[in-house]
């Protein structure tokens, strides 16, 4: 896509100052907020906050809110991402001065990985008390991974992304990937993980299953990994998932088949007891999606107090087809 000679002009002034520069090589490495980058930067929080500003207005980065922190990024929209990918490929990271930015970046993330370790010492008892029900979650991985192949594509949305888990096996295949969660503290330990893993293609953010801050119609994976089960409405969850793909989009479940364990409906947290290949078919289909294929990994050992884990891919019926009056814009139509 095309701007204007005056669009571009604007862009590159908003870009061509040292301050901003340096924070447009900073947020080309994940999410930050404003304490962060005045942490980093070294300068008073009003200025930081202006610069993000002229930033905001040139449509560079974005903004997203998550309880009272306010986050930054690089924009969404790809031309304007890979405008600023470009031009910050060409500063080099041994100048001086982005060098102490990345040392105090590094501190930063090592605060957050602090945290993470925190949260996770203080609940590791509950899940794995969980896991140990289940077939290894590496078993479900390398299935999942074999099931979306090889090919690359440009999005990816992980619904009550958790630890970040699936952001970070995907990340060699996505262009972008964004993660939603309504906790606060989960969302501290996905960015430790994704920072920790080198992942600077996705980002985590603070939303509802039900009303994701994404936009619809543009992610070509989405995946809800064993968050159906926390729901009370699992169907209208399925239905939104399905409201964001594009046409011929991939959307990815994985959660238990049913069982009778009350212990984790009691304890946990878990409103539904697993579900049954019959009740997400129908779902898949009154949201547009055709059942591709259904998995089955059962626990070992055969004990009958454990849990089957299960994984279905449903995919968009829609198909994307050229215009034959303009061959470079897309129709979509339903198959």
């Amino acid at each position: 896509m095309h701007v204007s000679l005056d669009t571009m002009v604007d862009t590159l002034k908003a870009a061509a100052e040292s301050s901003r520069l340096r924070i447009l090589v900073l947020l080309s490495r994940g999410d930050l907020t404003v304490s962060d980058l005045t942490e980093i930067l070294g300068q008073s929080q009003p200025r930081v906050s202006r610069h993000l500003k002229l930033l905001l207005d040139a449509g560079l980065i974005g903004r997203y809110q998550e309880g009272s922190w306010a986050f930054f990024r690089l924009t969404d929209t790809d031309n304007s991402r890979d405008f600023v990918q470009r031009l910050v490929s060409g500063i080099s990271e041994t100048d001086p001065q982005v060098v102490r930015d990345l040392e105090r970046l590094a501190s930063v993330k090592r605060k957050r990985q602090d945290r993470a370790a925190e949260y996770f010492s203080e609940n590791a008892a509950s899940w794995d008390h969980i896991r140990s029900l289940h077939v290894p979650d590496r078993a479900v991985e390398a299935a999942l991974l074999k099931l979306v192949g090889k090919r690359p594509f440009q999005s990816m949305l992980d619904l009550g992304t958790g630890t970040g888990r699936l952001l970070e096996i995907f990340a060699p295949l996505y262009r972008r990937g964004v993660g939603i969660d309504m906790s606060r503290e989960m969302l501290t330990v996905a960015r430790a993980n994704l920072d920790k893993a080198g992942v600077a293609n996705a980002q985590v953010r603070q939303g509802d299953i039900f009303s994701p801050p994404v936009e619809r119609n543009a992610f070509d994976l989405v995946t809800i990994h064993q968050v159906l089960h926390y729901l009370d409405d699992p169907a209208r969850a399925i239905a939104e998932a399905a409201r964001l793909l594009r046409p011929s989009g991939r959307l990815i479940v994985v959660d238990f088949a049913p069982h009778a364990l009350e212990f984790l409906r009691d304890q946990h947290a878990h409103m539904r007891l697993g579900f049954s290949d019959r009740q997400i078919s129908e779902w898949f289909a009154e949201a547009g999606l055709d059942l591709e294929d259904s998995q089955e990994f059962e626990p070992r050992g055969g004990n009958e107090a454990r849990l089957t884990v299960k994984l279905w891919l449903g995919r968009d019926r829609r198909l994307l087809i050229a215009d034959p009056s303009n061959d470079s814009l897309p129709v979509r139509e339903t198959a």
